[in-house]
């Protein structure tokens, strides 16, 4: 049986079960235009009655055996695997993702869950030594209700990544998915854990703009928030989440840089190079965003990028089979216009792409001898793959150093030459001899610089620090003795 029938969840939000909301916001195919559906959007006010809801379910929660909280998210694990094609169809239409990717995300949230299933047994805490004759421990302890906001982009993934590990850490949660993508990001949540049993209250689905955002934020029983977005979005939240002494973990934009130093192999490179830049039209914070190439394959690196880029089709990934689907909205396609436009008015080459109908913008490559353009210097967030050559490895270095973000880092060719870069360049994740592009739930996420604030996504260790508050606890046999 379908788990995402619009009957259930139509013009409604997620709190405490389905409930009919104040206003509706269209659920819009990028590809077409279509309106598939409406979703609940919700209020501030919605958003304060399901944080105190979300703050008085919380500590039974937390204080059920870990097996149980386990085995909900196993639960969750498994509805992610048997309702792969429904969900993954919705994310091809909703966001305009070719199907392989929308299946990638299915796959990577049942791997988030079982991932998440381990947290409850994990260890907790630690046994100090001790002045005093006295046990001595620091213990985790949840953080009581977590706000999570995630982009359009990657939509169940950049949710599911940080709602798994919180519910899995005894937390409630309070989800506010970008409203472009509320199914994805948001309804198919909230329908996994229902059906996989999470109690009631304990997450929360909240579709809405900037003022619900600032609003799940700002909620008094709010004690973590966890953004993925862009860079100027998340200087507004860290703001407000500072000035209101919450934790608040930045997962922000990245200008990655693909290096392809002069002992990489051209055509392969040249491959890993699409893929970094055009994957998911270059929607992606870990997207190739620039190409620093060796002089010496410079003009050779160019050549196959734009030949890879003219043979890559561009359409409907619902109704064809494309690699490109369209950007997610007018906004998003003028932007990426006009950055080209103004790249090549300043003087780079087009050698590839550079035009678009609709919202399917052709994957474009921008020959940069300077890497002086905005291309070169922007986070396009579109299929444009600006290409420059550089001499020595402090070339490489200095102009990867001026760029404010510190995200994803590819080096492609000798191992010890990019070893050599990877100790000099500031940045969040360095893959040798693959593109920029790669997550997996185990493994720590995040950036330095404008990308974050240096806060890791996965793995045991860094989701409990990210997710629990430590306590420090002391325990005597009999009462101490003081001198009053």
């Amino acid at each position: 049986m379908p788990i995402l029938e619009t009957n259930v969840w139509h013009d409604t939000i997620f709190s405490e079960g389905w409930q009919r909301s104040s206003a509706v916001l269209d659920v819009v195919e990028p590809a077409t235009g279509e309106v598939l559906a409406g979703v609940g959007g919700a209020s501030p006010e919605d958003v304060a009655a399901a944080a105190r809801q979300a703050a008085s379910a919380q500590p039974r929660w937390a204080a059920l055996p870990p097996s149980e909280r386990a085995a909900v998210l196993r639960r969750a694990a498994a509805l992610w695997e048997e309702n792969l094609d429904e969900i993954a169809t919705w994310i091809v239409r909703e966001s305009g993702s070719v199907r392989t990717k929308a299946e990638l995300e299915l796959r990577v949230a049942a791997a988030e869950c079982h991932e998440a299933a381990g947290l409850p047994t994990a260890p907790h805490g630690e046994v100090l030594t001790s002045n005093e004759p006295r046990w001595s421990f620091a213990r985790r302890r949840p953080a009581g209700v977590v706000a999570v906001i995630a982009p359009f982009n990657f939509p169940l993934v950049l949710s599911i990544r940080s709602v798994a590990p919180a519910l899995a850490l005894g937390n409630a949660v309070l989800l506010k998915p970008d409203p472009r993508t509320a199914v994805g990001g948001g309804v198919a949540l909230a329908r996994v854990f229902e059906l996989a049993g999470l109690p009631a209250g304990l997450l929360h689905v909240l579709p809405g703009g900037v003022d619900v955002g600032a609003a799940v934020v700002a909620a008094p029983e709010v004690s973590v928030v966890s953004f993925t977005g862009s860079t100027g979005a998340g200087r507004a939240v860290g703001e407000l989440g500072g000035r209101l002494l919450k934790r608040t973990h930045l997962e922000l934009g990245g200008n990655n840089a693909l290096v392809v130093l002069g002992s990489a192999d051209v055509e392969p490179a040249a491959a890993a190079g699409a893929f970094g830049s055009f994957l998911h039209q270059g929607q992606i914070c870990m997207t190739t965003g620039r190409h620093l190439v060796h002089e010496s394959l410079y003009d050779d690196y160019v050549a196959a990028l734009a030949a890879k880029a003219d043979a890559l089709p561009v359409g409907d990934p619902y109704r064809s089979d494309v690699a490109l689907g369209p950007l997610i909205d007018e906004g998003q396609r003028a932007r990426v216009d006009r950055i080209v436009t103004e790249s090549v008015s300043g003087g780079a080459h087009l050698a590839a792409g550079g035009t678009s109908e609709r919202l399917f913008y052709r994957p474009t490559v921008i020959a940069d001898r300077r890497g002086e353009t905005s291309a070169f210097g922007s986070e396009i967030f579109g299929p444009v793959a600006p290409v420059t050559p550089f001499r020595t490895l402090d070339d490489v270095v200095s102009s990867c150093r001026a760029d404010e973000h510190g995200l994803a880092l590819g080096l492609l060719g000798d191992v010890g030459e990019a070893m050599e870069l990877a100790d000099r360049i500031p940045s969040g994740i360095v893959h040798i001899n693959e593109q920029t592009v790669s997550d997996e739930p185990q493994a720590p996420f995040g950036g330095v610089g404008a990308s974050g604030t240096g806060s890791r996504f996965g793995g045991a260790a860094a989701n409990i620090e990210a997710f629990t508050e430590t306590q420090w606890l002391t325990v005597r046999g009999q009462i101490a003795p003081y001198p009053f």
